[in-house]
């Protein structure tokens, strides 16, 4: 199973989980089977608010699911009809977050619960 994290900056494992998917700076990949960590520049970073491309953003990368400290709802219904479950972060590094997901203790997120992690409201169209 291939996971992305959004990051801000690339330490590994260690990285810690950014705020929000379409801002994020790079991704991190992690292939579960095959223990490979890929870290990719965001593609789409400089996108119009409301407007990301995720599939853009990952440039490319296929990945199972994607774990984010936050995320607009447009976004997440583009990598769900692209099969791909969208978690909301537990921890705060990728290591720790994996671990959760492992264990099913991490929050699939909806179009209802999308903007959870935004401080005084995100501006994201519901």
């Amino acid at each position: 199973m291939k996971i992305g994290f959004a990051v801000q900056t690339n330490e590994g494992m260690e990285s810690r989980v950014y705020d929000h998917f379409g801002s994020a700076p790079s991704f991190i990949i992690v292939d579960t089977e095959g223990k490979e960590v890929l870290t990719v520049n965001n593609k789409d970073l400089h996108h119009v608010h409301g407007a990301c491309n995720p599939i853009m953003a990952l440039d490319g990368k296929n990945v199972d699911a994607m774990v984010v400290g936050g995320i607009g709802a447009g976004a997440l219904a583009k990598l769900n009809a692209s099969g791909i479950k969208v978690y909301g972060a537990g921890a705060s590094t990728v290591k720790d977050n994996l671990s959760l997901l492992s264990e099913n203790r991490l929050e699939e997120l909806s179009v209802y619960n999308s903007c959870r992690s935004h401080q005084g409201g995100c501006g994201h169209k519901e």
